[in-house]
């Protein structure tokens, strides 16, 4: 590629008034307003004073923000450019929706995180965003931390990766053959533990998923170490799900470990395994075994959970690495990594149990996505206001992948940043002719059907003939 001109016989005017950068807001947007995301805001938030006056309108102006890229509270200046007022009514100015979002406290972030489970709702009765599995649903949790700068931000601290910023709890919801979307958040002060407030956040992503899912499909629960207690576990389990959730290795579980014969390690397929074709399984050095154990046994009855524990092991390549040129060992050294779960055995045999188990790393997906958008910053010195931005990007977040599963099929699991590339941000000249707007998009747009399709998806539904 080439310019075919120079500098000098060229000229840039910012002067035309009809022209949109981000085309593809009308019909996200669109979608956002048949899911009643301003009604939910208007009927369930109660900030005070003018600040939160429209809230609704408000609350779709930072979606609609984030949704064509902004990741600060001066970026949402972006919704005021060319034509979008032909487009768009109401759209505030970067200070109201700043001030907006300093009025919010604790209980509303609550009412917030409502508003988010509601639409979500809406949005998966609309699209098939998340479909029913016959199988398994899979509620994934962790945390993140996300990363600030400056002195003056309320809760900061430094967490468990020594990086200065503000925790993010988040719950996501994932369906074999579909994108995860997220079910429930929850900002901390930088410096808490992980498992912090996860009974709630756990309670809360299960009951959303219940809501957006048959009754009678199955839901795992799935954590890691840091969330080995029995509020998280229990929390899953009075939802109706079932838990896989990484053991830390005390003295109960190293005993269980201990007791497992030699022949009940079953080869898995594992990095650098090889099939054998002729006897039908995997040659690997890493194998799985399970055993009956109940967690939490030194607790009160009613707190024990029986299930299983699956243990996974490997080579110490560490142990091997030390050892002398021509010098085995007398014996095998293993690193083990165990599991509990209460999934039924008829379900989830010990194979496919640690091979489900280990797609809870999909979580650290959505973290990253999040980080490289709406969460790149957390704008605001006060606390409550970042949390309400959290729940925002969340928000922001679900109803692009949506719009994504509405518009192709290989866009359907693409990340947030592929989405707003090829149908968010398209330019656009605004006309009218003959009473009708028209939107001018670019000749050969490679996603013209694409967008196409979503536009057509989301548009109202034509009038009713009447004679």
């Amino acid at each position: 590629m080439q310019l075919s001109h120079t500098a000098k016989s060229t000229s840039a005017v910012f002067d035309d008034p009809n022209l949109v950068g981000s085309a593809g807001l009308v019909p996200v947007m669109r979608l956002a307003a048949r899911a009643g995301l301003a009604e939910l805001a208007d009927r369930l938030l109660s900030v005070p004073t003018d600040k939160g006056a429209n809230a609704g309108v408000k609350v779709a102006s930072l979606v609609a923000g984030m949704v064509a890229g902004a990741d600060s509270i001066d970026d949402m200046a972006l919704l005021r450019h060319g034509g979008m007022s032909r487009l768009f009514s109401q759209i505030y100015a970067p200070s109201t929706l700043g001030s907006f979002l300093r009025m919010f406290r604790f209980g509303h972030v609550r009412q917030l995180d409502a508003v988010a489970a509601r639409f979500l709702h809406e949005l998966t009765d609309l699209t098939p965003v998340v479909t029913a599995s016959p199988w398994l649903a899979f509620v994934d949790v962790d945390d993140t931390v996300i990363g600030v700068h400056g002195h003056a931000k309320q809760g900061a601290g430094f967490g468990y990766n020594q990086v200065r910023g503000l925790n993010a709890l988040l719950a996501t919801l994932t369906v074999p053959d579909a994108a995860p979307v997220i079910v429930a958040q929850r900002l901390r002060k930088g410096s808490c533990a992980s498992a912090r407030g996860a009974k709630r956040l756990v309670a809360d992503a299960v009951t959303t998923t219940r809501r957006i899912l048959p009754a009678a499909t199955p839901v795992l629960v799935r954590m890691d170490s840091a969330f080995y207690g029995r509020n998280a576990v229990h929390a899953a389990l009075a939802g109706g799900a079932q838990v896989s959730v990484t053991t830390r290795m005390d003295n109960r579980v190293k005993a269980a470990i201990a007791a497992i014969r030699d022949d009940a390690w079953t080869s898995i397929e594992y990095t650098d395994a090889v099939f054998d074709d002729t006897t039908g399984q995997w040659i690997s050095r890493a194998e799985v075994a399970e055993v009956a154990f109940t967690a939490f046994a030194a607790q009160p009855q009613r707190d024990r959970v029986p299930g299983r524990l699956i243990v996974r092991r490997i080579p110490d390549f560490h142990a091997d690495a030390h050892r002398a040129v021509g010098q085995d060992g007398l014996f095998d050294v293993w690193r083990f990594h165990a599991f509990f779960t209460t999934t039924d055995p008829t379900l989830l045999d010990t194979v496919t149990a640690d091979q489900v188990h280990r797609r809870h790393a999909i979580i650290e997906q959505v973290h990253a996505d999040l980080k490289n958008s709406a969460l790149a910053h957390l704008p605001s010195g006060v606390f409550t206001a970042n949390a309400a931005w959290l729940v925002l990007a969340v928000i922001a977040f679900n109803l692009t992948r949506t719009a994504a599963t509405l518009a192709a099929a290989n866009l359907a699991r693409a990340t947030t940043a592929t989405v707003r590339r090829t149908l968010i941000q398209i330019p656009c000249r605004v006309a009218t002719r003959a009473r009708r707007m028209i939107m001018h998009l670019p000749q050969d747009w490679p996603w013209q059907a694409a967008w196409t399709r979503l536009n057509d998806r989301v548009a109202d539904p034509p009038d009713t003939a009447t004679s």
